[in-house]
């Protein structure tokens, strides 16, 4: 990294959880606040952005207008992937032809783990994305996140009242990194010289049977981990009142890890992010 960079950074899907943290990376790594877009579908949302003094502007994927007010005089863009499952390729390929047309120099792209071969659902959007960036003038980095800590850590009151974590993972292992983390990498990236790249992020390896034994032990209630087939899950799933087609995406998700579609020992993110990532221990300890 050789500097902080004199240039206008934009990020997308900042009223979602992961754009706002990046926001909130760039600003503590010295970005001025003034030199911050901070992209949004509704700006209402995002208010506290610009009470400190980042540049707050209206851009939704579905239109192309305010996509082209938004991204005016940007150098360089951070592209938050659609929370839109199913129309992610279509408003993605809206974003980048917009910075093509505001003489965006460079892009951030946040991905998922080994999308060019995953075998997971999601991953079919990221390979047309990344298939796009790769052939526009911009120049891109890739960052492909693995799975997020907090889709556990989220749960753990579930986990403490039932006793007892639920999965179909066959006992194999899931690299997952907190959200923080993935963000600040994104702001690094967004930041330092660097002609673009493919990085592969993933933070702490675990099973979930690490996860209960951690819960266990940072809550001091008893959690153990029952593994069950696909469609046991599933159902489940859908006995806590999970809709169909929810539980049947994250039962598959479970089968994907058991597969090792989720597992990663690449040390990208400890590289981007000078520091080694939040662990297993300490997401759970400060979810509690």
């Amino acid at each position: 990294m050789k500097g902080i960079p004199m240039t206008t950074i934009a990020v997308t899907g900042t009223s979602g959880n992961l754009g706002h943290l990046i926001v909130d990376a760039l600003l503590e790594r010295g970005v001025e606040a003034g030199n911050i877009v901070a992209i949004a579908r509704n700006t209402d949302k995002i208010a506290d952005l610009s009470e400190r003094g980042v540049v707050a502007r209206q851009g939704d994927y579905t239109d192309t207008a305010s996509l082209d007010s938004a991204l005016s005089g940007v150098d360089r863009l951070v592209l938050v992937s659609s929370s839109e499952v199913g129309q992610r390729a279509v408003q993605h390929a809206n974003v980048l032809a917009a910075a093509e047309r505001a003489g965006v120099k460079r892009i951030v792209y946040t991905s998922l783990l080994r999308a060019d071969t995953s075998t997971l659902g999601l991953a079919a959007e990221h390979k047309i994305t990344e298939r796009d960036l790769a052939a526009s003038p911009i120049v891109a980095t890739i960052l492909r996140n693995s799975w997020y800590l907090e889709n556990y850590t989220g749960q753990i009151a579930q986990y403490t009242a039932n006793g007892a974590i639920l999965g179909a993972t066959k006992g194999a292992r899931v690299t997952a990194g907190a959200r923080a983390d993935y963000a600040a990498a994104a702001a690094v990236a967004a930041i330092q010289d660097a002609e673009g790249g493919t990085y592969e992020l993933g933070g702490a390896t675990f099973t979930l049977e690490d996860l209960a034994a951690e819960v266990s032990a940072a809550s001091g209630v008893s959690v153990v981990y029952r593994d069950l087939p696909v469609a046991g899950f599933a159902a489940a799933l859908e006995g806590a009142g999970l809709d169909e087609g929810t539980a049947g995406f994250y039962a598959s998700v479970d089968d994907d890890i058991s597969e090792g579609e989720l597992f990663t020992d690449s040390a990208d993110l400890e590289a981007l992010l000078g520091r080694t990532p939040v662990t297993l221990k300490a997401a759970v300890r400060a979810a509690l």
